[in-house]
């Protein structure tokens, strides 16, 4: 099992890697792992090129930070992920380009690509919008999520959860480009969505592909 400063130091490489692959920008994502009681989670205000591994501040799910310090203002969406799948271990949430795109049409990615499977159903769900930094956006991200290992977050971003940071890192960075390809398809004609039949057998064999 990993050690505090260990998890600290992948929180530090992964979210630097977040802003070289455009996924972030400014302080507009935040990552956590879970530690313990909680969660050791990215500050309010992170930028890339100055965060270090003791800026990642653990807090309870309640908020609370026995240590001090000022986590993410969406510090609550992170912890009702948590609350709600006992399994996860991490959680990213990005404003990513093509993501935020696609959640500004409050419609869920559809199946246009069997690798829509990826992420655990026959679709992308998307919430509506929610006022960001509130319980009511983490209450509306843990109902997307069922079944789920991402959604969309309407007229806001995405948010993925996963067993490990850098599968959870993966996940975000497969959304991203999935929606991408979804708006390049849209501009190339009419998209031609896969038969419920053809997405469920690729749902079948994503349960025995082992993503990285």
């Amino acid at each position: 099992m990993a050690t505090e400063l260990e998890k600290r130091h992948e929180l530090t490489e992964v979210y630097k890697e977040l802003d070289q692959s455009g996924l972030i920008f400014l302080a507009s994502g935040n990552i956590s792992i879970r530690h313990e009681d909680g969660m050791l989670i990215s500050p309010t205000g992170a930028s890339a090129d100055k965060i270090a591994p003791e800026h990642f501040i653990f807090c309870n799910f309640d908020g609370t930070c026995p240590d001090g310090g000022k986590p993410s203002s969406e510090w609550s969406m992170h912890a009702a992920i948590y609350a709600s799948s006992p399994s996860t271990q991490a959680v990213v949430h990005t404003h990513s380009d093509n993501c935020v795109a696609v959640s500004c049409t409050n419609q869920p990615l559809p199946p246009f690509h069997y690798m829509i499977a990826a992420f655990g159903g026959g679709d992308v769900r998307c919430t509506p919008y929610v006022t960001y930094g509130s319980p009511e956006l983490g209450r509306a991200a843990v109902e997307a999520l069922q079944g789920r290992n991402s959604c969309l977050l309407g007229n806001h971003g995405m948010i993925s959860h996963g067993t490990s940071l850098r599968k959870t890192y993966n996940l975000a960075l497969r959304l991203e480009i999935l929606c991408r390809q979804y708006i390049q398809a849209r501009q190339a004609g009419e998209v031609v969505m896969m038969q419920p039949h053809e997405i469920d057998i690729a749902i079948e064999r994503y349960k025995t592909y082992q993503i990285a």
